[in-house]
């Protein structure tokens, strides 16, 4: 148990244990290609080129497309959030430490897949340069143009995370605050607002704040095929006892890594603030 539990304990002006401020769960799990049950240390993800259709005389041969064919490898890590409850302090306070520890542990874990996957997002090449300061409407319209030109935009798989700073200046666009042109993102809310615009699901991601270099910021905007997430073990709880401490131990682990499959399928919006 943390040696600040005292703290929590019933003369506390609250008697419970708010996750308040605090991200919950992993938000980009569903925004990506995932590939779970992974036996062993890495796995594969199949890339596949574009194929090209081809005319042919009557009674000739068909020219094959000789689509491209390659593999991305990602590389699973195991990962670790556990924390100690003592048996005695669980009798002066109100409240589930246990329960909190799981769940303190769980979103830890979750933090850290967003985390793997943002950094893949890094790497793309792929950018619309901070040429002015602020996410504007013509930065996205650039961004959006670079993923049509590339034929990898497709409506209802594109998803696109912003930092908080940016996500103010978004509301600032009369398009995208108006129920006009926003739908409903309830499906990838998990926590936090989320928009659907131009297609895709918007969303702030505190995350990106450790991108920022100096004075410029990083916003995403990709496709769901563009970045793989694989994992051997999704994220699990495990509470043990262990009688020469008189204490429980709250354990949360996972096995897994993000790689990123189609650079072309990713664009970084990079904005300044001043």
């Amino acid at each position: 148990m943390s040696t600040s539990i005292d703290l929590a304990f019933v003369q506390q002006f609250e008697g419970e244990v708010h996750d308040a401020y605090q991200r919950r769960g992993a938000k980009l799990m569903n925004s990506v290609r995932r590939k779970p049950n992974v036996k062993g240390a890495t796995t594969t993800f199949q890339k596949v080129g574009q194929g090209t259709a081809s005319t042919k005389a009557r009674h000739g041969v068909i020219t094959p497309m000789n689509v491209s064919h390659s593999k991305v490898e990602c590389t699973l890590e195991d990962f670790y959030a556990g924390d100690w409850v003592d048996k005695l302090d669980e009798t002066r306070i109100n409240h589930d430490e246990r329960r909190v520890l799981a769940n303190a542990g769980a979103y830890a874990l979750g933090r850290k897949t967003d985390e793997l996957i943002i950094a893949k997002l890094d790497t793309t090449t792929n950018e619309v340069a901070a040429a002015s300061t602020g996410l504007t409407k013509a930065k996205v319209l650039t961004a959006m143009k670079t993923l049509g030109d590339a034929d990898v935009f497709e409506e209802g798989r594109m998803f696109a995370i912003v930092p908080w700073s940016e996500w103010t200046e978004l509301l600032d666009i009369s398009e995208f605050k108006s129920a006009d042109f926003v739908g409903d993102a309830r499906p990838w809310l998990k926590g936090t607002e989320a928009r659907v615009w131009l297609g895709t699901v918007w969303m702030p991601h505190s995350g990106l704040e450790a991108l920022v270099g100096g004075s410029t910021a990083k916003s995403f905007w990709f496709h769901e095929d563009a970045v793989g997430w694989g994992f051997g073990q999704n994220v699990q709880t495990d509470i043990t006892w262990h009688g020469d401490r008189a204490a429980f131990f709250v354990n949360n682990s996972m096995s897994g890594g993000a790689c990123l499959i189609d650079a072309t399928g990713v664009v970084e919006i990079q904005t300044s603030r001043s």
